[in-house]
């Protein structure tokens, strides 16, 4: 009987290994690299059609994400909101094949409308492309106690909007939604903007850089920390990222493209380095682009004032989207046309700086716990920095260590299953490490 008991567990501590193996495949030695890794959609999404009026718009609901697909033009989808003060993001991500031709007037926008078709107040959210077609996000906001006309329960839509102009892409492209809900403040949470906050360029960390390698989307973005931090990029390919911030923390960042392989004497692609940060419910903060000649370029964003619930109540749309706790996105794309100048068999070496500057403070007052909406920095957000996991594999991590729990209290084979299961994790940790090609 003992003799099972310990092939039952060990064969099954190494499924284990196997599931802990299964991120982070990297690029044999020497091989040519194949097509760009494609966006991770969110796990579990609903398929959805939105309609292009009111009538007839299905319905979403916070806590949920959806699929559909969106061309130029408007998408309506149906929210039912209850009175209880709280506060319901819904964002929207468009993701374009590769290759399609945009201009710089091209974006999405998600807005908010009552009933009665007026927009709720601030509720629209935007974002616009650059030189290139990659992944972008924009979130629209139900205000549910500073604005008067849609704090009441009922229904409401939520409008989103692609604009493209005459001779440039007109194809549908594949678009994500989400819906969040921050519950309603408590006594004594502030309600006016902040008069000032220490503003300007970070101090950014010349440290050595260890390797991470990014996400494709904001599904699968790969957690980091304060640091420097190291990665591989090919022409056309867009690398995510995530950071917690916590209450009273500035984020600050730089990127870096380092020299390429040359195929011609000369080359030079604008928008070559673009680096665009996001906050926890997916709009836009700021973004930034530069050229790149295959020799070297830079970006460096300005520090964000630090993350206060009162942020919400500034005028400045820099500032605004910085009043929530919890991960904030980061989308470094290095443009498609950079491929006319350099081999893109050979992947172009990243190094991103990132500064958490200030001691976390304590949040605002909630009626209730704004974790399930996705908002606030646990321990367990900072462990997954430390350790660089994408959500995916955090959940996956906690699994495992729900699953030893339960082998340990059976009582039996547990030295077995933990050195396994160490020994899994040592080789998961190796591969992260030869990270920067992995997809």
């Amino acid at each position: 009987m003992g003799v099972m008991v310990r092939g039952r567990t060990t064969a099954w501590a190494a499924a284990l290994c196997l599931v802990a193996g299964a991120p982070g495949a990297a690029y044999a030695e020497g091989a040519a690299p194949g097509p760009l890794p494609t966006y991770r959609a969110a796990d579990g999404a609903k398929a959805v059609e939105g309609t292009s009026s009111t009538a007839d718009a299905p319905k979403i609901e916070a806590g949920n994400a959806y699929q559909d697909t969106l061309g130029p033009g408007e998408r309506v989808y149906r929210l039912v909101l209850g009175k209880d003060d709280s506060d319901v993001y819904v964002s929207a991500v468009v993701r374009p094949a590769a290759g399609a031709k945009v201009s710089g007037g091209d974006g999405i926008e998600v807005e908010i409308m009552t009933t009665a078709g007026s927009s709720c107040e601030d509720s629209a959210g935007r974002a616009n492309f650059g030189y290139d077609a990659y992944p972008i996000g924009a979130a629209g906001v139900r205000w549910g106690r500073e604005d008067a006309n849609c704090a009441p329960a009922g229904v409401y839509y939520a409008k989103v909007t692609r604009t493209s102009a005459k001779g440039y892409d007109q194809s549908p492209w594949p678009l994500e939604i989400t819906v969040q809900r921050e519950p309603g403040r408590g006594a004594g949470a502030p309600t006016t903007a902040p008069s000032a906050w220490p503003s300007g360029a970070p101090a950014l960390p010349g440290t050595e850089a260890a390797p991470r390698s990014g996400g494709t989307g904001f599904n699968d973005a790969r957690a980091l920390g304060a640091g420097v931090w190291r990665d591989e990029m090919r022409p056309g390919q867009t690398r995510f990222y995530r950071v917690p911030v916590d209450w009273g923390q500035q984020l600050g960042l730089g990127a870096e493209l380092a020299a390429a392989r040359m195929t011609k004497t000369y080359g030079s692609a604008s928008g070559g380095l673009t680096v665009a940060l996001y906050n926890p419910y997916r709009s836009l903060i700021s973004d930034k682009d530069t050229s790149y000649d295959g020799k070297q370029a830079g970006i460096t964003l300005e520090k964000t004032p630090p993350v206060a619930y009162e942020n919400r109540f500034a005028r400045d749309r820099d500032v605004r989207p910085v009043s929530l706790a919890g991960w904030y996105y980061v989308a470094v794309t290095m443009g498609a046309k950079v491929a006319d100048f350099t081999e893109d068999a050979t992947p172009v070496p990243l190094t991103l700086r990132l500064d958490v500057a200030g001691t976390p403070a304590k949040g605002p007052a909630y009626k209730e716990s704004p974790a399930p909406g996705g908002f606030g920095v646990g321990d367990e957000d900072r462990a997954a920095a430390r350790e660089g996991l994408t959500a995916p594999e955090a959940a996956e991590a906690a699994g495992r260590h729900s699953a030893m729990r339960v082998v340990a209290g059976a009582g039996f084979g547990t030295g077995t299953v933990l050195l396994l299961v160490l020994g899994c994790w040592t080789l998961l940790g190796r591969r992260r490490g030869r990270g920067p090609t992995a997809v």
